[in-house]
């Protein structure tokens, strides 16, 4: 079996006798066909990824078809197109039993923790699989990045009562302003990169776009900054709900004072660190202030149906392809920010 390993940080190894995975009880065996490229990758290859160790099978966006499997409650069988959940929780502590499996306390990802599926055949809980009727392989492998943004805005509550300011817009951040403008809340992409703003625009249906780089002027000559402009896109009252998906401390420090009075900020990115911030800010405008990791078998599902519906161009969201004995030469380019990835995958 064909597979690629990150040896080290920086190098990728293509081995084409890796072990067979075997069929144990209540797992099945899934021949992968697509992998979604994550920043989680890039950071591990080039060694920025916390709580990694090398060398390691990365590839936790993943689609295929089951090979092998059971019997099952799940009514899945071979030949079935699947997407997988990549997150292994334990089932046993206290958000587990809680329903809240996304912020398992032993949580193994795959393709970070333990190894994933950069590879041909990988063993996969049948509790994992999602089953990707009615959807492309590309559709099945992208629900994982998609469910992080749905899932930040299912636990906001979002709805058609709500200006929502989304800082950031990359896959992540893009997902939380597709599914928020899903759920009819009115959208203000921020970034400091204008093509990606116009992506906003034109995929995600962003209603309102803030470049915080640029320079905008008053009447009198006197430079806009961001607070101000955000002010006047919400008529001084600014957004209910900011959703930071930057992983950026600076960025994630200024969105206090973005927020409305009684509004709620989430922090979508992660950052290694401390954030500080005003105490005085955050008690005047009373905020809820609230973290959002990963997402739940109900993430993927509420994805996988929107997918279906046709609501997301998920051709447009791709912006770059491979095919698996190409990619780590790819994986070098996409790397550049000149090749101006919003998406990459690769095909096995």
């Amino acid at each position: 079996m064909k597979g690629i390993v990150c040896e080290e940080v920086g190098v990728f190894r293509m081995l084409d006798s890796m072990p067979e995975p075997k069929l144990t009880e209540e797992h099945a065996i899934v021949s992968i066909r697509r992998i979604g490229i994550c920043g989680t990758d890039y950071h591990a290859f080039k060694g920025n990824q916390p709580f990694f160790q090398y060398p390691r099978i990365l590839g936790h966006e993943l689609s295929g078809v089951i090979e092998q499997i059971g019997e099952n409650t799940a009514g899945l069988a071979a030949g079935d197109k699947v997407a997988i959940i990549p997150y292994l929780h334990c089932g046993q502590c206290i958000a587990c039993r809680r329903g809240t499996t996304n912020c398992c306390m032993n949580m193994q990802v795959l393709g970070v923790h333990v190894d994933g599926g950069m590879r041909e055949r990988i063993a996969v809980p049948v509790s994992h699989l999602i089953q990707a009727d009615g959807l492309t392989l590309d559709e099945a492998a992208m629900i994982e990045p998609l469910a992080i943004g749905a899932h930040a805005v299912r636990r906001a509550d979002i709805g058609p009562h709500d200006t929502v300011l989304v800082i950031g817009s990359g896959p992540i951040g893009l997902a939380v302003m597709a599914f928020a403008k899903h759920t009819g809340a009115k959208v203000i992409a921020m970034d400091i990169n204008e093509e990606r703003l116009a992506f906003c625009r034109a995929w995600a249906k962003a209603d309102e776009t803030i470049n915080a780089l640029a320079m905008e002027l008053t009447n009198n000559g006197e430079q806009i900054d961001v607070k101000q402009r955000l002010a006047k896109l919400t008529n001084g009252e600014f957004p209910t709900a900011v959703f930071d998906a930057t992983g950026n401390a600076s960025s994630m420090k200024d969105s206090f004072e973005l927020v409305a009075h009684g509004g709620q900020l989430i922090f979508v990115g992660l950052v290694k660190g401390e954030i500080s911030f005003s105490d005085p800010e955050f008690h005047k405008r009373e905020l809820t202030l609230m973290g959002s990791r990963n997402a739940t078998a109900a993430d993927f599902r509420h994805v996988a149906a929107v997918l279906r519906s046709g609501s997301l161009d998920i051709n447009q969201y791709i912006t770059h392809r491979s095919p698996f004995d190409q990619m780590i030469d790819e994986f070098e380019i996409w790397l550049n920010p000149t090749s101006k990835v919003i998406k990459a995958i690769v095909e096995v």
